[in-house]
């Protein structure tokens, strides 16, 4: 860490009488975890980190390994937009590192680290820009939601209407760039997304944005969630990523000779988007719940194919804009928002890179609803299909070698010890459908 941000850091803490600092980082799965020190360890703290036992993190450290550091990442800085108790506290991101000052390979934030180095030694640099959706309910217990709107419905100023207005405002005042906010398609859902950056600093921008969203809610006496699937007939939450590469400060996606504006490094990008999807499924959606969003009859995708302005596609190429040359993306519409976004990232960039190392091809796009198509054009066309559950997911992710290599070998191995517990308690479970639907009749 240079001397001199290490010496801002701690002058623009003291100089603004902050006597708390919260170090978050992310376990395997994704949960933020954090712990507090006072402002006089700061300089120990930005100096050598701050030891914890690894053990007992989601992922992390074997016992006879345990010892980790938190390196607080001093670029993060920011001053929480609510007082805790009348005090000013802090938050910055952390790095998790070995006692040997080396990077640890299960931290999440550093396997996106490793994979955007990649992209660097390619010459690129990843930008997204996720839109996350959520639903407000009256508790965490029973899905009641606040209000009956639908899609972009200016309801009346009911407190949904003002907990989004808050939470804008809360992201502000992060240093979050906020694009815009509206209702969504359920009842009680709603969405803001978020000014596209560079994709390490926008992994810790989602998980900033997951805490804001339920801060404002609890502290307003609701409860947010992102869970993917939370009503049952309803719209369930996503969070298209937006994404594209940047070459020498121009975007590589975007090219004047092509019919679309869309260049061989952006098409070569989507096709390995779609030749590993049903790899990176297991995390782009990692809850045996994210399954019951990636049906058919809703918005989500469940088929993949790559379109410009079909919304029914995996990948979709948003519309070119003549002067908005930065501004040519592709946005895949598969990840929900309970993923962790550090993962999440590093897959879908490993998958993209290896499309262009490759020089995939990319297929036709598709211009037809593909959920009304029978199965035999689908096939015809060879349009396939992600994965209908998370056992499926566990079983596609196994044998990708793309995201072995992309999670590292700890992380891969981990998280699908995981996904498999999480499977067997829910396949094993009696579930309250099944005692309406049976125990009466058997």
């Amino acid at each position: 860490m240079p001397e001199q941000l290490r010496h801002d850091t701690i002058k623009a803490i003291k100089d603004q009488k902050i006597e708390f600092i919260h170090l978050w980082f992310t376990d395997v799965l994704g949960f933020l975890k954090s712990f507090t020190i006072d402002v006089e360890e700061l300089e120990l703290a930005v100096t050598e980190g701050m030891g914890f036992d690894g053990s007992s993190i989601q992922g992390f450290a074997r016992i006879q390994e345990s010892d980790m550091i938190a390196m607080p990442d001093p670029t993060t800085l920011q001053i929480l937009p609510w007082r805790q108790k009348g005090v000013l506290v802090a938050t910055m991101f952390c790095d998790i590192i070995r006692p040997d000052g080396s990077y640890y390979e299960a931290d999440p934030r550093y396997v996106l680290r490793r994979n955007l180095e990649r992209a660097k030694e390619m010459g690129f640099t990843m930008f997204v820009g996720p839109e996350l959706e959520y639903y407000y309910l009256k508790s965490d217990k029973d899905p009641e939601v606040l209000d009956l709107g639908t899609y972009f419905d200016q309801t009346t100023r009911d407190l949904a209407v003002d907990l989004r207005m808050d939470t804008v405002r809360m992201l502000k005042r992060f240093g979050i760039q906020v694009e815009y906010s509206h209702h969504e398609v359920g009842p009680s859902q709603h969405e803001i997304d978020l000014r596209y950056a560079e994709a390490l600093s926008m992994a810790d921008k989602v998980m900033t944005y997951r805490v804001v969203v339920k801060e404002v809610a609890q502290a307003n006496g609701v409860y947010a969630t992102f869970m993917p699937k939370p009503i049952y007939g309803e719209a369930g939450s996503g969070m298209h990523v937006h994404q594209s590469l940047f070459k020498d400060g121009r975007n590589a996606f975007y090219d004047a000779d092509d019919p679309f504006h869309l260049s061989a490094t952006a098409k070569s990008y989507i096709a390995g988007i779609l030749h590993h999807a049903r790899g990176m499924a297991a995390v782009t959606n990692q809850w045996v719940n994210s399954y019951k969003r990636l049906v058919s009859g809703y918005e989500a995708p469940v088929y993949i194919c790559w379109a410009h302005r079909n919304r029914s596609a995996l990948v979709r190429v948003p519309m070119y804009k003549p002067g908005k040359e930065n501004a040519t993306r592709i946005e895949l519409r598969s990840p929900d928002p309970a993923c962790n976004p550090y993962l999440a990232f590093s897959v879908m960039l490993a998958a993209g890179l290896d499309g262009i190392e490759k020089g995939m091809t990319l297929p036709a796009d598709v211009t037809d609803d593909v959920y009304e198509m029978s199965d035999a054009h689908r096939a015809e066309l060879g349009i396939g299909q992600l994965p209908g559950d998370l056992d499926e997911a566990i079983v596609a992710m196994e044998s990708s070698d793309l995201v072995r290599e992309a999670l590292g070998e700890q992380v891969f191995n981990w998280f699908l010890r995981n996904k498999k517990a999480e499977w067997h308690r829910y396949h094993t479970r009696v579930t309250p459908f099944e005692l309406e639907e049976y125990l009466p009749l058997l």
